[in-house]
């Protein structure tokens, strides 16, 4: 069994993201790792290059602005990066998302279990989305629980939209429980960086004129908001992820009168998460980009 990781970034220092750590999180059982690595002018494609593994493939890119629409461009470099995979497997994270250690073993024995059963088009992660800092997380109604991050290759998989997930054909996947998680780390950020990682995305959603009535300031820092309505954190984090957690130099203000601006603080949605995480043990309402297979 070949297995290739695959993921694209740009401008990851200048932005935060954790590429280094989300690459080597599963460098350890992969056999390749493709990188789309935008035309950055922050020293993000040198940084990757630092890894200095001879696993690790880097494709330059510069990033067009045609496919500034909805997030189109995340999708295109997406796909640039699984086109060059070559393994039986591609196994794709985003620059700000990690797996833990103890799931490898996990993760490897599915997709060894699943090689040669064609009905199984991918393999589907639980997620913790964390917030704020590295010890609170969203478990709340409206943020993805689930998502597709292994997929078989040579069977016409593309990414989907934005690149939150995969699709064949446009249609969904047909996927088996990977038993593991992603951990997002998309929204740890000191707050003067959050803020310009958050116009930076709505930049390839959105036109300038949305971009200058939403943020105007584009100096102000992100407000957390208070962070009393999250699930606690009390396991441990990736070993890759150490020495960023030490270095965090930020506090969330948790007394913030602004956190009515975030929806998952709003009365609506705290009362449909508790609806969903304490009565029916589950999301019903959530969107689902995938077919689970009962028993594949």
């Amino acid at each position: 069994m070949r297995v290739s990781g695959f993921t694209f970034v740009r401008n990851a220092i200048k932005l935060y993201y954790p590429v280094v750590e989300s690459i080597t999180s599963i460098l350890p059982i992969c056999d390749e790792f493709i990188v789309a690595a935008g035309d950055s002018d922050d020293g993000t494609t040198e940084l990757i290059r630092s890894i200095n593994s001879d696993k690790i493939k880097i494709i330059e890119t510069v990033w067009d602005p045609k496919y500034f629409v909805r997030g189109a461009i995340n999708a295109q470099q997406t796909n640039i990066a699984l086109d060059a995979c070559t393994g039986d497997w591609a196994f794709y994270l985003q620059a700000d998302e990690v797996v833990h250690q103890k799931h490898l073993p996990i993760i490897t024995r599915k997709m060894e279990r699943y090689l040669n059963t064609p009905e199984v088009e991918g393999l589907l992660f639980g997620y913790k989305h964390f917030y704020g800092d590295y010890w609170h997380y969203q478990k709340v109604h409206g943020w993805y629980r689930y998502e597709i991050r292994v997929v078989r290759t040579g069977i016409g998989v593309r990414s989907w939209k934005s690149a939150q997930s995969f699709r064949r054909d446009e249609k969904k996947l047909k996927v088996a429980p990977a038993d593991a998680e992603i951990y997002h780390y998309g929204w740890v950020r000191p707050p003067d960086r959050m803020k310009q990682k958050q116009i930076a995305l709505d930049s390839l959603h959105h036109p300038r004129e949305w971009i200058e009535l939403h943020h105007p300031d584009k100096t102000a820092e992100f407000d957390y908001g208070s962070l009393k309505h999250f699930a606690l954190f009390q396991e441990t984090h990736p070993q890759v992820m150490q020495n960023r957690i030490a270095q965090m130099d930020w506090r969330v203000k948790g007394d913030s009168k602004s956190n009515i601006k975030h929806k998952h603080n709003t009365l609506r949605i705290r009362i449909l998460s508790f609806i969903e995480n304490r009565i029916l043990k589950t999301s019903v309402w959530e969107r689902k980009n995938y077919i689970l297979l009962r028993n594949p």
